[in-house]
């Protein structure tokens, strides 16, 4: 335990720092949470290229960079309010599916194909449910939780198999967090609808 300690840089810290905070105001239903989702992600990034790992981290940190960053972008320019948590409609459920399939098919064809990762289809079911909660946490839908925490649950052994303890035992908190998440969300849609 002491040499997973030691082994951790400051770039990792603060970037694990980042990315609860980050998780802690979505939760609250904040848009700063993109802020700190890209400070997150940008050292999550730098960490992973100075460790030289697969080419299969570069491409879903990059990813999930960028949807960060577009999704900041949306959102401090388009509101001054918070948008309302609802639950996603049909045809939303219908659009998450084809997120869902269509990132899993690109990610797996691409890390298949274009890199060494020795797990495309587990890699790619991360990215590909963390792409489609990220799309339902843009529009503060309640079910954005269950599909990160599904990617959550892939993730965890994945990055034990890395190597990066750090970020394992992030992704398990991140994993607690979303559950919280969910009921508190849960219980501002049930407040919302009952008549006074």
């Amino acid at each position: 335990m002491q040499d997973i300690l030691q082994q951790t840089t400051w770039q990792e810290w603060l970037g694990v720092f980042f990315s609860v905070f980050q998780v802690l105001l979505a939760r609250k239903n904040n848009s700063n949470n993109y802020l700190f989702g890209i400070a997150g992600i940008s050292l999550t990034l730098y960490v992973m290229i100075q460790s030289k790992l697969s080419r299969r981290v570069y491409a879903q940190s990059l990813l999930l960079g960028n949807e960060h960053l577009r999704l900041a972008v949306l959102k401090f320019g388009k509101r001054k309010s918070e948008t309302v948590i609802s639950e996603t409609t049909n045809l939303e459920k219908i659009i998450t599916a084809g997120i869902v399939v269509g990132t899993f098919s690109l990610f797996w064809v691409f890390l298949t194909n274009f890199t060494d990762s020795d797990v495309p289809i587990l890699d790619s079911l991360v990215s590909a449910f963390a792409w489609a909660g990220m799309w339902l946490m843009a529009r503060r839908k309640i079910e954005n939780w269950i599909l990160l925490n599904i990617s959550n649950i892939i993730a965890i052994p994945l990055l034990i198999h890395k190597g990066l303890y750090l970020y394992a035992v992030l992704t398990a908190f991140l994993f607690i967090v979303a559950i919280s998440g969910y009921l508190e969300w849960r219980k501002s849609i049930k407040s919302k609808s009952v008549v006074v």
